[in-house]
C-alpha cells in the first residue's frame, strides 16, 4: 500500500475518529476536546469535556453522544452537552467506546477498572442504551474492550479485546442484547479503535501497524507505522481513504509526560466504509 500523508500533527491522544458530515471528527484525550478536521486541514474544536477518557458516535437522528466518565452525554444544535443516560450503576469505572446501530441502539463498553489509577486488570463488559433511554449490561468478561463496530445488516457487533489482541462478535437480539459469543479473529495483540470495509473485513490497530483482517484471521493488508496506532476509520468523499490516529505510547503514565507526539495520518484503501460507526 502506499505510505500515508500526515494530515495533522502535535495532537495529545487522538481517538474514536468518525466520518460525519464531510470531516474527520475525533477525541484528543490530552487536550479533552473533540475536534473535526476539514478537508482544507482546519481542524475546529466541536466540544469540550471534563473526562478521561471519551469517545463519539451518532444516533440515527443526528444527535452525537460522547461517553465522557460514569456518564453518556449528548451534545445539543447549540453545542452544549447535557446528560443522556448515567451509567454509573452498571459500574464504578469511566466508560470506553461506543457504536450506534441503525436501530439507535447505543453499544457502549467498560474496561472494568482504572487503568490510569493503575490498577489490576479485571473484565470488562459491554452494554446497551435502548432508543427510549434504559440501560442494561449485555455482555461481560472481556479482556479489555475497546473499539466496536456493527455490521451493515445490523446484524453483529464486533469489539476488540486489547488484552487477547482479538476481534470477538455477538449477535444483535432484536432488544438490542447481544448473544452467540465467538472468536471473529484472533491476530494475538494490538486492538482498539477499528472499521469495517464492504468487503466485509475489519480494519485493526496492531501495535505500530494497521492491518486489514478478514473473518478468520487471515491478514489481507499491512499498514507500518513509526508509533502506535489507536484507532482507524474509513471516510473521505467515497469512503475510500482510512483514517489513523497514531501517537507514541509509553504506558498511561507516558501520555501527559510527552503529550504532543500524536498525528492523524491517511491513505487510500482498497474497499469503502461500510457498517457503523
Amino acid at each position: 500500500m502506499p505510505r500515508p500523508r500526515v494530515l495533522m500533527e502535535r495532537i495529545g491522544l487522538g481517538e474514536s475518529p468518525r466520518w460525519h458530515d464531510g470531516r474527520l471528527w475525533f477525541s484528543d484525550w490530552v487536550a479533552h476536546r473533540i475536534l473535526a478536521l476539514g478537508p482544507d486541514g482546519e481542524a475546529e474544536v466541536m466540544a469540550e469535556v471534563d473526562a478521561f477518557p471519551f469517545s463519539i458516535d451518532w444516533l440515527p437522528d443526528g444527535p452525537m453522544l460522547i461517553t465522557a466518565g460514569r456518564e453518556l452525554l449528548r451534545r445539543e444544535p447549540d453545542g452544549s452537552l447535557v446528560a443522556h443516560v448515567d451509567l454509573r450503576r452498571l459500574s464504578d469505572h469511566g466508560w470506553n467506546e461506543i457504536v450506534v446501530d441503525g436501530r439507535g441502539f447505543t453499544y457502549v463498553n467498560n474496561v472494568g477498572f482504572d487503568l490510569m489509577g493503575g490498577e489490576d486488570p479485571e473484565p470488562g463488559l459491554i452494554a446497551v442504551v435502548t432508543p427510549d433511554g434504559r440501560a442494561r449490561q449485555v455482555a461481560d468478561g472481556l479482556a479489555f474492550p475497546n473499539g466496536m463496530a456493527v455490521t451493515p445488516d445490523g446484524s453483529t457487533l464486533i469489539v476488540a479485546e486489547s488484552y487477547e489482541g482479538r476481534l470477538t462478535a455477538f449477535d444483535i437480539d432484536a432488544d438490542g442484547g447481544l448473544s452467540n459469543r465467538r472468536v471473529w479473529a484472533d491476530l494475538g495483540e494490538g486492538g482498539d479503535g477499528i472499521c469495517l470495509d464492504a468487503d466485509g473485513a475489519v480494519w485493526f490497530p496492531k501495535l505500530r501497524a494497521c492491518v486489514r483482517v478478514a473473518e478468520g484471521g487471515e491478514i489481507l493488508e499491512t499498514i507500518e507505522l513509526d508509533r502506535f496506532c489507536f484507532a482507524c476509520m474509513l471516510g473521505g468523499e467515497d469512503g475510500t481513504t482510512l483514517f489513523m490516529n497514531v501517537a507514541e505510547w509509553n504506558g498511561p503514565e507516558g501520555i501527559f509526560k510527552d503529550p504532543r507526539t500524536g498525528q492523524v495520518l491517511a491513505v487510500e484503501a482498497p474497499a469503502p466504509h461500510a457498517g457503523r460507526p
